[in-house]
């Protein structure tokens, strides 16, 4: 398979280095206390829509006391002044989500594995549906899951692999993910980590 032969190229060089840095990124952001927690779902949620390098930009800007303590009206300011289009609902969601802290984090602990964890996500967090979950799950460092966004559909449809779905409902998003593990397994490589490359493959970067 063609994508194979690309993605192990990529892995020999430096693609392959800076993906290990993230992983490595990830994984120690498991560690990390429940004020880093609640920053990296705040950025997933800020990412939804948008992109990836915006909702870095916001939250190195604003930090966790950001996401924590501002009322709902400053942080949609904020929000809008550093570019969001959905300054209010992302706001409001942020807001929302206030209300898992501090103890969430030892509940994602506790489902043991990233694949568990995501349904008690996708019902609980404000602003996350399969991809966002799978998002956050991947950067607090569970890396069985996948981040299925326009970017991969994007790649797995051009490689002939899975057409592009005009909507991406659970039963199609799950299909993707088994095809991407396949793919995983045959690299010897974790979900979160193809993930990087199959990114890098569509933007050029490698970001979280």
């Amino acid at each position: 398979m063609r994508l194979l032969e690309v993605l192990e190229e990529l892995s020999k060089g430096h693609v392959g280095d800076a993906v290990r840095r993230r992983i490595q990124e990830f994984r120690e952001m498991r560690k990390k206390g429940p004020e880093e927690w609640f920053s990296e779902l705040s950025f997933c949620i800020l990412t939804a829509n948008s992109t990836a390098r915006l909702g870095v930009r916001i939250q190195k800007e604003l930090g966790p006391n950001g996401f924590l303590e501002l009322a709902e009206e400053e942080l949609a300011g904020r929000l809008r002044d550093l570019g969001h289009r959905f300054y209010r609902t992302r706001a409001r969601f942020i807001v929302e989500n206030r209300r898992l802290y501090p103890w969430f984090r030892e509940v994602v602990l506790r489902f043991g594995t990233g694949q568990r964890a995501r349904p008690w996500l996708v019902e609980n967090v404000r602003g996350f549906g399969m991809k966002e979950a799978s998002h956050f799950l991947r950067n607090v460092g569970f890396l069985d899951v996948a981040i299925i966004d326009r970017h991969i559909m994007r790649v797995l449809d051009e490689m002939g692999l899975y057409p592009r779905p005009k909507s991406l409902t659970r039963r199609r998003y799950i299909e993707m993910e088994n095809l991407l593990r396949g793919i995983a397994r045959e690299l010897h490589m974790e979900l979160g980590e193809l993930d990087l490359y199959l990114w890098y493959l569509e933007t050029g970067e490698v970001l979280k």
